[in-house]
């Protein structure tokens, strides 16, 4: 094992081969919300090593949660970080569809209950 060097431009050599997640902490890393794994995500944008950090967790084959290779992963699978939760809110006057009910038949009324 070699002794580290008080040489401070090979200490920033070795620091720029360390992955851009080293420092961060273990619940920013491990986070199942993408808000919680922000900055996770945000080093892994600039780090070198993202398709052997993906080769190493395994994320698929090992039920990994947390960020791996610029992933969000949650129980193994990658979280689409592209779409919002839960269903869409319509507008008022507005079917699911999207369709505008302004010139639309009006729907019966319900029945009063008896």
């Amino acid at each position: 094992m070699n002794a580290p060097s008080a040489d401070p431009e090979s200490a920033s050599a070795d620091a720029s081969r360390a992955p851009a997640c080293a420092g961060l902490p273990p619940h920013v890393v491990f986070a199942r919300r993408a808000a919680d794994a922000a900055p996770a995500l945000l080093a892994c944008a600039r780090c070198p090593f993202t398709r052997q950090c993906e080769e190493i967790v395994d994320p698929a084959n090992t039920w990994f949660d947390g960020v791996s290779a610029g992933r969000l992963w949650r129980n193994g699978r990658p979280v689409d970080l592209s779409r919002g939760r839960g269903r869409r809110r319509r507008a008022p006057g507005q079917r699911e569809s999207g369709e505008d009910l302004a010139g639309a038949a009006p729907r019966p009324a319900s029945r009063p209950a008896a």
